[in-house]
């Protein structure tokens, strides 16, 4: 289990004794579960603990911090937590068996995964990766989004899974086993990307940005809380856009909070691959609705979690696709737009 829980712990003592902002809300906190994963995606959740930006909204959070998405998701049975981020595979799953919600997304991280080559193939695989690649060995962690954007890239290439030969691995065992010398690529994600670049040299030779795919984090909560707790959660999504507010207009100091996240975990990162991380999209209040509107039809989230689900039904983790709808709801979001001190907070830069 991180070391985060106990450190964020320390900045949220006494919570009930610092509601700042009367107009967001004027009552006790209200206690709510927060779970994460140590990913860039968490930054807000961080920086909203640093600021004490919590008990200005109303609430009181504990933090729940898994090591991967099957453990976070399963953590939802026991009703261990109530909102947070996690990936999307974990997301459309948690749909499926424990009634999991998505309310937005963390960010897009379809840059931040794909198809690593060792230093000395990289040139080739990007010249022609058809010839270079066919009948290579490729590490994998199963079900993940690493191997989501894997497998659109090789479609990229005009090739599929059967092309290559797949050695699925956990994500730390396929990182110790490429710097060993084993494959000649992999398909995983940052910040592995620069693990695997610092200690062996490889280089991301595609994205899932490369092969035309989005890759959304999620942002999400228990059906049933979610169903009882309304005002709740939009307390959750509005502290979370603040969060992104600050880090899209305050660069320098976001920097400086995702280098402690990091390093309180044992990710230690330099400042170029800090400045990588910060690249990725993230979305503020205005932009969620529009990734999340269904006036013309399907959303843009819709389309990006149908494909994801293709997917997922391609290697049998799924047996259908599921209907978006389903489980992707913008009511919290419009909860935050359509309550004036809420939207106000959600939109704040500082």
């Amino acid at each position: 289990m991180s070391r985060i829980p106990r450190i964020l712990g320390l900045c949220l003592a006494p919570l009930g004794a610092l509601l700042l902002s009367p107009s967001v809300s004027a009552q006790a906190p209200t206690p709510i579960k927060v779970s994460y994963q140590i990913a860039y995606w968490a930054l807000p959740i961080y920086i909203a603990t640093e600021k004490n930006w919590w008990a200005e909204a109303g609430l009181k959070p504990e933090f729940v911090v898994y090591p991967a998405g099957a453990q976070q998701i399963a953590g939802a049975a026991s009703k261990s937590w109530d909102v947070g981020g996690t990936g999307s595979p974990p997301a459309v799953l948690g749909a499926q068996r424990y009634g999991i919600v998505t309310l937005g997304v963390t960010n897009d991280e379809s840059t931040a995964n794909g198809v690593m080559a060792r230093k000395e193939n990289a040139a080739a695989v990007r010249s022609n990766a058809a010839k270079e690649v066919k009948g290579k060995q490729i590490l994998l962690s199963p079900n993940s989004t690493g191997e989501y954007a894997t497998m659109a890239c090789l479609q990229k290439w005009g090739m599929q899974r059967s092309d290559v030969s797949v050695v699925t691995l956990a994500p730390a065992q396929l990182v110790s086993a490429f710097i060993g010398g084993n494959g000649m690529l992999a398909g995983t994600w940052a910040p592995n990307f620069y693990t695997l670049n610092e200690q062996s040299g490889a280089e991301v030779v595609c994205s899932g940005k490369d092969a035309g795919v989005m890759i959304p984090g999620a942002l999400v909560a228990r059906g049933e809380f979610a169903q009882q707790n309304p005002d709740a959660v939009a307390k959750f999504l509005a502290v979370y856009l603040r969060a992104v507010s600050f880090e899209k207009n305050n660069k320098a100091e976001a920097m400086g909070y995702l280098r402690k996240l990091f390093q309180a975990n044992g990710i230690k990162l330099n400042d170029g691959y800090l400045g990588q991380e910060l690249e990725r999209p993230i979305f503020t209040l205005d932009e969620q609705l529009k990734l999340m509107s269904r006036t013309g039809g399907k959303s843009t989230l819709d389309n990006a979690y149908e494909a994801l689900s293709g997917y997922l039904k391609s290697v049998g983790t799924l047996t259908e696709v599921p209907d978006p709808k389903t489980y992707i709801t913008d009511d919290y979001m419009k909860r935050v737009d359509q309550t004036p001190a809420l939207k106000t907070f959600a939109n704040k830069a500082n």
